[in-house]
């Protein structure tokens, strides 16, 4: 005991000593407090901190794991933007014709574009960042002039058109390949009737224009202009805003005009680049000259959490405060428009559809690690009543000893949380620090805090002498009760309300799972107790005291009972509902790729294919079964009363190939004999005879239901893209068939079908591990070759969804493993009593066989109660949250109509798996502490009033 009294004067005499120095009485010389406690437990110590910075690295990664791969999935998407989306282009028309015609000249030259473009940059809000070195401003002409060269390229007998463009910073963009670059010899005037101008490598290939072409444009009350060639360049960077804000700078376009039949007219559109300063002459021209500033964001600094400000300064600059800046310092006519705020917006919606996904684990995994947390304090106190009780029954004031005790679990747990914040700064870079730190702080205040708040609220009565320690209250007192009820009814007020305004995205869904483990803990731990002793009465009967025995101790109520049942359950439910949505995200992508594909494989082309392509594609690695089909997109339909014709898809298809096809993938099934043309099989000839046959025939037909409800079962007439004619009956009807996903269609018998379009444009291939590259190698060119797992593999295309699924991986991880902890903590907190009711019970008569039968019986209630417990939670928590949440934001990369939702169901798997696992680790504890506790002598566990 001289520990004990040492730290008893630690704690106590401190009130004393001054009054013994008053009388003259020598004090005790007392050790100091913390240093007394780490030399007495540093196990204890090692430990803590050791969960407290694995808990702390934990929390501090996590935002900043969520903010690394949200910042990836941004710039990705802007990356993978064009140009002409993400670029903010401002333009102004050309001034006015009651200005001077000098000071019109003299508004489009560089210097005073320069001037204009440095007010447009600092009317720009932050975070938006122009990218300097991709950003650009000219003059250049909205109506590009037809060419009166009959050497340029003229496909359709259209000249081709150019336009004029004087954008700034030519050099430093491009590099010459041939000649010069144009220059200005000097002023340049709406009236100059020669200006010297570049063109692109492509430009000048496709247009066939060579350094000294002279091509002219038509002028405005003056001569045509004349446009010299002096040097063509190469983008250096072709794919950057510079060149692709507007894409006929980099390369001409060939435009088509819609004609009233016949074939439709075409013109060639390139661009000539002029100097800066030759812009004047654009005044001279019909093109419509107008003055514009490209701003390309820098999307390097770009960061997720920013992009409701962001989205606030495109709007700003597009048509807020921004443009009025613009507006009063550069031209009161400019204007604004760009494509960014767009694909903002479905970065937005991507990850809306995302982060309650992920902060579901995050809060199940984080209430996991808190319980855990709460419980290693709990033992703390446990372990320390007698101790704790002393201090207080000799004189030790309650915020005294609370204050000590945080001292002590402070020297340990500080440390530990800023190692743990260190390391998780250290692994995960991120631009926020703010949230890592809150995180930290957040565990280490809890780690601190819950052993001086547990044994103040022990021990705030001075008690001279403990209760019995081997009794159990029959009812729980009523401040318990008390709180359970009102933690109970807040709970389920709070899942009411969510199950009746569906899952809304805000924190209240993420916290459904551990709603859902409250009431179940609370309420599984006032329920299991009954049945237990209505067993334990008639087991008492029975031969034999271990079953009596486990019974009676597990049907015991305890109040340290619901911290480790809510943890299991958390974990429990976290895990199954993350594997649901795992499961989910896969059936989703699995079935996306099967409406894209239609079977394991897809092998299509435009025109008809090679009659010994299906033989040789059934030669290929993998291959089950090759089913031909010839589909017509444009077939039209119409009932003969008047012009207007409908457009389906007419698949021709072996019928009872085909359906076993349907049935084998699940789209729309169907028996071979219900669309068989029986007179068709034994039908020969060939030409306008087979033609004429098939156009008599009537087909039975399965339609698509919008098809079968607009013609019912009448015949009707179906026009070929050949212009031969079928007539179809429908005679079933189907949801969705192999060969189209997204068109209403028509299926029958190709039999039936006039011979050029019963040819088959496409096989489907169903197997295992295709090998596409020799599927591909067999088709040839020209042939479109889809695997399914491929089309599968390239859903996963924005880091959004891969980072959301690993941390949601590693979020389930974490709680798993903070649950395995907390039943390891409710073992180790109930191991010395149980050691020394075996040693008690070895004293009667009891074997070890029958020691270890008896903890394990004993933990076998409970860790069933945990599994199915587990089971139900995680089952409520799916059924609560699946009418609002759909998976196809985090399976697949652009969500379709076409591929219909991806509600969230039960995975039974999910379920059943981690409950299992519960149950064996639980036994299996109980089997190991029961084993151990047998190989050891109870003199010690004996010993009256010894608890160590």
């Amino acid at each position: 005991m001289t520990g004990l009294t040492n730290e008893t004067n630690g704690a106590g005499g401190a009130g004393g000593t001054d009054a013994a120095a008053s009388t003259g009485v020598v004090a005790v010389v007392a050790a100091p407090w913390v240093r007394t406690r780490l030399r007495a437990a540093p196990g204890v110590a090692v430990a803590l901190a050791l969960l407290v910075a694995v808990t702390a690295c934990l929390a501090a990664a996590f935002p900043r794991a969520v903010d690394r791969y949200e910042d990836a999935g941004l710039r990705r998407l802007l990356d993978d933007a064009t140009a002409r989306q993400t670029t903010v282009q401002l333009y102004a028309p050309q001034p006015g014709l009651e200005l001077p015609q000098a000071e019109r000249e003299q508004a489009l030259r560089g210097a005073a574009l320069r001037a204009a473009y440095g007010k447009v940059l600092a009317a720009v809000e932050r975070p938006l960042e122009p990218d300097r070195a991709q950003s650009s401003y000219g003059v250049r002409t909205t109506n590009p002039g037809a060419a009166l060269d009959p050497w340029l390229p003229r496909p359709t007998g259209l000249p081709a058109r150019m336009s004029l463009t004087a954008q700034n910073g030519l050099a430093d963009h491009a590099r010459l390949r041939d000649g010069r670059l144009p220059r200005v010899r000097g002023a340049v005037t709406a009236a100059t009737p020669e200006v010297e101008a570049a063109v692109t490598t492509a430009t000048a290939r496709t247009l066939r224009i060579k350094v000294g072409s002279v091509i002219h444009l038509p002028g405005v009350e003056r001569a045509p202009l004349a446009v010299r060639v002096t040097g063509i360049v190469e983008p250096s960077e072709p794919d950057g805003s510079y060149w692709s804000a507007m894409p006929v700078l980099r390369k001409p376009s060939l435009i088509q005009i819609p004609t009233q039949g016949g074939p439709p007219d075409r013109y060639w559109l390139g661009a000539l680049l002029l100097p800066p300063d030759a812009a004047p002459v654009l005044l001279g021209t019909a093109g419509k000259p107008e003055r514009y500033w490209q701003l390309a964001p820098a999307t390097a600094s770009l960061t997720a959490h920013e992009v409701d400000r962001l989205s606030s300064a495109v709007a700003a600059l597009e048509s807020g405060p921004g443009l009025g800046r613009v507006r009063e310092r550069v031209d009161p006519l400019a204007d604004a428009t760009t494509d960014l705020d767009d694909v903002l917006t479905a970065f937005d919606r991507l990850r809306s559809g995302i982060g309650p996904l992920v902060a579901v684990a995050a809060f199940g995994a984080g209430t996991v690690a808190a319980v855990v947390l709460l419980m290693a304090g709990g033992l703390a106190v446990d372990r320390r009543r007698a101790e704790l009780a002393l201090l207080r029954a000799r004189g030790g004031s309650l915020r005294g000893v609370a204050g000590r005790l945080l001292a002590e679990t402070a020297v340990v747990a500080v440390p530990a949380g800023a190692l743990g914040l260190a390391v998780a700064l250290l692994a995960v870079p991120g631009v926020r620090l703010a949230h890592a730190v809150a995180a930290a702080v957040a565990v280490t205040a809890l780690a601190c805090a819950t052993l001086p708040v547990g044994a103040a609220f022990a021990h705030r009565a001075v008690r001279v002498h403990g209760g019995r320690e081997d009794l159990a209250s029959l009812r729980p007192s009523r401040r318990r009760t008390v709180a359970e009820l009102t933690l109970l009814v807040l709970a389920s007020g709070a899942v009411v309300a969510l199950r009746r305004r569906g899952a809304s995205g805000d924190q209240l869904v993420a916290l459904a799972p551990v709603l859902v483990g409250v009431i179940a803990a609370l309420v599984l731990v006032r329920l299991y107790p009954l049945p237990l002793r209505r067993l334990a009465r008639p087991a008492g009967r029975l031969r034999g005291a271990v079953a009596h025995l486990s019974l009676a101790r597990a049907g015991r109520t305890s109040t340290s009972t619901v911290l480790p049942l809510l943890a299991l359950l958390t974990a429990l439910t976290t895990a199954a509902f993350g594997g649901s949505v795992l499961a989910g995200v896969h059936d989703a992508r699995d079935r996306a790729a099967l409406l894209v594909t239609g079977a394991d494989a897809r092998i299509e082309a435009p025109h008809p294919l090679p009659a010994d392509l299906p033989g040789q594609v059934r030669r290929a690695s993998g291959v089950r079964e090759v089913t031909p089909v010839s589909i017509a997109y444009e077939a039209q339909v119409g009932d003969g009363s008047g012009t207007e014709q409908e457009v389906v898809a007419l698949v021709g298809v072996e019928p009872g190939a085909y359906g076993r096809l349907a049935r084998r993938v699940g789209l729309g099934g169907f028996s071979g004999t219900e669309l068989a043309v029986p007179a068709a099989r034994g039908s020969s000839g060939t030409g306008s005879a087979a033609t004429a046959r098939a156009e008599k025939r009537v087909l039975p037909a399965l339609a698509s239901p919008a098809v079968a409800g607009r013609y019912g079962e009448r015949p009707f007439a179906v026009r070929l893209e050949d212009g031969s004619q079928v007539t179809v009956r429908i005679t079933a009807v189907r949801d969705l068939t192999p060969a189209v996903s997204d068109l209403d269609f028509l299926v029958v018998d190709r039999a039936g079908l006039p011979a050029r379009p019963a040819r088959p444009t496409a096989l489907f291939v169903t197997g295992g591990h295709l090998d596409g590259g020799a599927l591909r190698d067999a088709a040839g060119t020209g042939v479109e070759v889809r695997l399914r797992a491929e089309v599968r593999d390239g859903y996963v295309d924005s880091p959004l969804q891969s980072g959301a699924e690993r941390i949601y991986t590693a979020a389930v991880a974490a709680g798993a493993g903070y649950a395995v902890l907390a039943l390891l903590l409710a073992l180790v907190r109930a191991a010395p009593e149980r050691t020394a009711l075996l040693a008690r019970l070895r004293t009667m008569g009891l074997t070890r066989a029958q020691g270890r039968r008896l903890l394990v019986l004993e933990a076998l209630p409970q860790a069933l109660l945990a599994a199915a417990g587990g089971a139900l939670t995680g089952w409520a928590a799916i059924r609560l949250l699946s009418p609002g949440i759909d998976l196809r934001a985090i399976a697949l990369a652009t969500p379709d109509s076409s591929s219909g939702g991806a509600p969230l169901r039960t995975d039974a798997v999910s379920l059943i798996l981690p409950s299992l696992t519960v149950l064996a680790l639980a036994t299996g504890i109980a089997a190991v502490q029961a084993w151990w506790s047998g190989r050891r002598g109870s003199v010690r566990e004996l010993r009256a009033g010894d608890s160590r």
